[in-house]
Parts: structure tokens; C-alpha cells; sequence
């Protein structure tokens, strides 16, 4: 029958209490047993003498009947002199696993896409403000033009009027107002059609004159 040294849990919620016993290894971890050997009470500090009981002549009997001790009695037995314990070395332990390479491969990828975009910002010409300056300095340009073609059109609107007033006589209906002012608006010749009648009544004096 293969025998082991273990604990056997008892006590209650949250609140475990140990017993180091002797038990076929067959049997469940809180089964029957052959013997106990000792407690383990893990509320209690680890310089507290009463947090490992052990009673190390029975241990000793038993390891040498070829009962195995599991890892933590192992430890017990160490820190007691009964057995030494061999160092383990698990060096793959550490390793992560494969979802955790998977993660640190994303993660490393992000960053090096986001070192891409900053580099790539850093190396972008800066936008040209010449533009821009070129608009702001039309603008008011643009603005003295404006009033300044309407200064010169309400200008131009009292020249026509004055134009207007002058040419018209007293004895005009409206409707030689209204022509008159349109030929002027146009730039007609209204003041050039008088000395052009004027003309050939002079021209008629002349040859009754000479007749």
C-alpha cells in the first residue's frame, strides 16, 4: 500500500485549521487516515511555535516505510530537520502564455504604429499662412473699393440731376423731362443738339440777307 504525509483540512469558512497525517494515497484529501503526526494552523504568525506542530519520530518512521511527503509537509519537514528538501527549478514557470504573448504582440504593434504617427506628423510641412494673410490684407481693400464706387455713383446720380435741371426749360411737359433726363443718364448729346439747330436758322438768316 503507497502511503503519503498531507494535510487533511478541517475548521471552518475562511478560517482553515490543518492536520499533517499519514494516508493511503488512494484516499481523498479529507478521507480516512492512518495516523496524524502533527497540525498546521495558518492564522497563526509564522513565528508563532504553535503554527506547525509536528511530531518528527513518527515522521521519520514513516519516511523510512517509504511514505512520500507532499510539498508543504516537505516544507515542514525541512524547517524541522527531519528530511531535506531538494531545491526545484521550474524554469519554465515564468513563461507566459500564449493569449499573454498575443497581448504583448498587440500592445507592441499599437505602439509602434502610434511612433509611425508621430514621426510622420513631426516630418509633415507646416501649412502655408501667406494665404491667409493675402485675404485679411484684400478685405479692406476690397471694402474702400466698395465705398468708394458707391461715393462715386451717388457723385455721378447729383452731376445727372444738375445736368438735368439745367437743360430742361421752364415751358417742358413731364414727358420732355423724363427723355431728357434718360439722354443724359446715357451720356447723350443733349446739350449739343441746340447749337446744332441754332446752326441752320443762322444759316437761313444769312442767305435771306443775301438774297
Amino acid at each position: 500500500m503507497a502511503t503519503s504525509i498531507r494535510l487533511s483540512r478541517g475548521g471552518s469558512k475562511k478560517r482553515p485549521y490543518y492536520k499533517i497525517v499519514v494516508a493511503d494515497s488512494r484516499s481523498p484529501r479529507d478521507g480516512r487516515f492512518i495516523e496524524r503526526i502533527g497540525s498546521y494552523n495558518p492564522l497563526l504568525a509564522k513565528d508563532n511555535p504553535e503554527r506547525v506542530k509536528l511530531d518528527a519520530e513518527r515522521a521519520k518512521h514513516w519516511l523510512s516505510v517509504g511514505a512520500q511527503p507532499s510539498d508543504r509537509v516537505a516544507r515542514f519537514l525541512d524547517a524541522a530537520g527531519v528530511k531535506e528538501r531538494a531545491a526545484r527549478n521550474n524554469p519554465n514557470k515564468a513563461v507566459p502564455g500564449e493569449k499573454a504573448k498575443e497581448r504583448a504582440e498587440e500592445k507592441a504593434a499599437k505602439i509602434a504604429e502610434a511612433e509611425e504617427a508621430a514621426k510622420e506628423a513631426a516630418a509633415a510641412p507646416e501649412p502655408v499662412v501667406e494665404e491667409t494673410a493675402a485675404e485679411e490684407a484684400a478685405a479692406p481693400e476690397a471694402a474702400e473699393s466698395d465705398a468708394t464706387g458707391s461715393v462715386k455713383s451717388e457723385e455721378t446720380a447729383e452731376a445727372v440731376a444738375d445736368a438735368v435741371a439745367e437743360e430742361v426749360p421752364a415751358d417742358a411737359t413731364a414727358e420732355d423731362a423724363t427723355a431728357i433726363a434718360e439722354e443724359v443718364a446715357e451720356g447723350g448729346p443733349v446739350a449739343e443738339e441746340t447749337p446744332a439747330e441754332e446752326a441752320p436758322a443762322a444759316d437761313a438768316g444769312e442767305e435771306k440777307a443775301e438774297g
